[in-house]
């Protein structure tokens, strides 16, 4: 069987962030059978239909490596009970033009972490509200709300809590076998 591909979008493009550094160990996690690879977005214009014609290249780019995936792992911020304005922005440009959207069929899943108490629950949650209107098929189960600790991803990019490591790696293998369940899926419908 081939190599799955796997898009990561991150919703912070700040220096330090902690979605990055958790999406980092998340893909490090990942088997001999997947490829994860960061989808750039912070390098997108500010979407405006008027900016549609001709497409700005960044947004062809990520257009491109998006339909290039064989599935999605969107790793959120929350801010103000929601996700990013970032990870907002790359949802409009991808979802454009209208019912061409780059999502459409895509297999993804969600992580996210903070320091607050309820984590990312609320960000998600709008998240796969948002993830649906385009497209995304969502496998939510097991929930990544991880409480972010300075101690929860080392310098290397390892999970040193064998705890931790273990419910993290069973969300990275969850999403890689419903990448490879719905892409199967995909390669057989179109054969």
């Amino acid at each position: 069987m081939a190599r799955l591909s796997i898009g990561v979008i991150v919703g912070s493009a700040r220096k330090g962030s902690i979605n990055q550094k958790l999406a980092e160990a998340l893909m490090k996690l990942g088997g001999p059978e997947v490829d994860f690879k960061q989808l750039k977005i912070e390098d997108l214009p500010l979407f405006n239909q008027d900016l549609e014609e001709p497409v700005p290249a960044p947004v062809e780019r990520f257009r491109k490596e998006i339909r290039a995936s064989d599935g999605l792992l969107f790793i959120t911020p929350e801010y103000n009970r929601s996700t990013t304005p970032l990870l907002l922005n790359a949802i409009s440009w991808g979802s454009r033009p209208y019912a061409q959207s780059s999502f459409a069929g895509k297999p993804g899943a969600i992580a996210g972490t903070s320091g607050g108490i309820i984590r990312t629950a609320a960000a998600q949650a709008h998240l796969r509200d948002i993830l649906g209107v385009v497209g995304v098929h969502l496998t939510i189960q097991p929930e990544a709300y991880v409480h972010w600790t300075d101690e929860l991803v080392a310098e290397d990019g390892s999970i040193p809590s064998e705890q931790q490591r273990e419910l993290l790696k069973r969300k990275v293998d969850s999403v890689v076998a419903w990448v490879g369940q719905v892409s199967g899926s995909a390669a057989k419908k179109a054969a």
